[in-house]
C-alpha cells in the first residue's frame, strides 16, 4: 500500500459534495486545481473555495465514484461506473443521487474502505485496528507505528498523520462539546455535515475518548452486506475454483465485511443467517464441529451488483 494521508485539506466528507462533483464532471467541468482557469471555473460552479475543491476531488477519488488518470503528465477525472450507478449521468438516472436512502451511506462507507492501494486513517481503523474504546492519542500512536509496516513509501511527518486522524474522526463522528459547568453536552453543529456520521460506527464521548464497539449492526441492509461479502470473496477466491470463504476471514481479515462494518462474531453469524434466507441458499454457511465456512454459488460470485439492484429496484 502507499500512504495517502493528505488531499482532503482536513475537510470531512459533506452532504452533496459527491453529487456536485459528478454533475460537474458530467457537464464537462474539470476538478484539477493546478490550472488557474479550471480552478476559477470549479470555484464558481461548485460554490466553494479552492481548498474545498481539492477536498471534493479527494473524497470523490477515495470513494471510487470518480476516477483519476494521468496520461503524459496530464491529469484528468471522469465519473466511474460506481459513480454513474449511484449518482447518475446525462443519460442514466442515478439510484440515489441525494443519498436519501441510508443504505447508500453504508455503500459509500464500504467503497471508501475496500481499497488495497492506499492507506488512510479511516482505512487503517476499519481494516487493521483492533481497539474499541480508545483515546485519540492512542490511535495516533498505533497508526504511526503500524503505518511504517503497512506502506511502501515515506509516511511523512507525524503531524500529517494526526491531521488525517482528525479528518477521519470528524467524518465518522457526531462531535459533542461541553456547554456549561454542569457538564451537559450538546451537538456541535459543525459536525452535522458528514453523512458517514449517520452510521454511528464511531462515537465521541468527549475529552478525546471514543468508542467503536463490535456489534450486530441491525441497521446494515442485508443487500449491502451480501454485496460486500461477494466483493471480498472475489478477492479471496481469485485463484481458486472453490467458492468458499472461511468464517474467521470474513470476521477479521482486512477488507472483510466483519472488519469494515465492525461486526461482532455473533453479529456476523446473524448476517449470514439473513443472507442465506435472502438469497434462498445462493449464500450459505456451515457451522459444525468447529468448521465454519461460507459457500457462494458461481453465479452469485460473478455478479455482486445484482444485490444492489435488488436493493434499489430496477429503473
Amino acid at each position: 500500500m502507499k500512504a495517502k494521508f493528505t488531499g482532503h485539506d482536513t475537510f470531512s466528507l459533506r452532504y452533496g459534495w459527491l453529487y456536485k462533483a459528478i454533475n460537474y464532471l458530467n457537464s464537462g467541468g474539470k476538478l484539477q486545481t493546478s490550472n488557474e482557469e479550471s480552478t476559477r471555473k470549479a470555484i464558481v460552479e461548485l460554490g466553494v473555495g479552492k481548498n474545498m475543491v481539492n477536498a471534493i476531488r479527494y473524497w470523490g477519488e477515495a470513494s471510487s465514484v470518480i476516477t483519476m488518470t494521468n496520461k503524459n503528465n496530464v491529469v484528468s477525472h471522469s465519473v466511474s461506473a460506481q459513480g454513474t450507478y449511484l449518482f447518475g449521468s446525462r443519460s442514466v438516472q442515478g439510484k440515489d443521487p441525494y443519498l436519501e436512502n441510508s443504505a447508500s451511506v453504508w455503500l459509500l462507507h464500504f467503497w471508501l474502505n475496500f481499497n488495497y492501494k492506499h492507506l488512510t486513517a479511516y482505512r487503517y481503523f476499519f481494516n487493521f485496528s483492533n481497539i474499541q474504546h480508545f483515546e485519540k492519542s492512542k490511535l495516533v500512536t498505533d497508526f504511526t507505528d503500524d503505518a511504517q509496516r503497512l506502506v511502501t513509501n515515506e509516511i511523512g511527518i507525524e503531524t500529517t498523520l494526526k491531521k488525517d486522524i482528525d479528518c477521519f474522526l470528524s467524518t465518522y463522528c457526531t462531535k459533542f462539546k461541553s456547554t456549561t459547568a454542569k457538564k451537559k453536552f450538546s451537538v456541535d453543529e459543525d459536525h452535522f455535515n458528514s453523512p458517514l456520521a449517520e452510521l454511528n460506527l464511531v462515537q465521541d464521548n468527549g475529552g478525546g475518548y471514543y468508542v467503536s464497539n463490535l456489534t450486530d449492526r441491525p441497521d446494515l441492509p442485508i443487500e449491502i452486506f451480501i454485496y460486500a461479502l461477494v466483493k471480498f470473496a472475489q478477492v479471496e477466491t481469485e485463484d481458486s475454483k472453490i467458492f468458499t470463504v472461511n468464517f474467521d476471514a470474513l470476521l477479521s481479515k482486512p477488507y472483510s465485511p466483519g472488519r469494515i462494518f465492525r461486526l461482532s462474531e455473533a453479529g456476523l453469524g446473524q448476517k449470514l443467517d439473513e443472507a442465506q434466507e435472502f438469497t434462498q441458499g445462493a449464500v450459505s454457511w456451515l457451522d459444525s464441529l468447529g468448521l465454519r465456512q461460507v459457500k457462494l454459488t458461481q453465479k452469485t460470485l460473478e455478479n455482486p451488483d445484482f444485490y444492489l439492484d435488488e436493493l434499489y429496484g430496477a429503473r
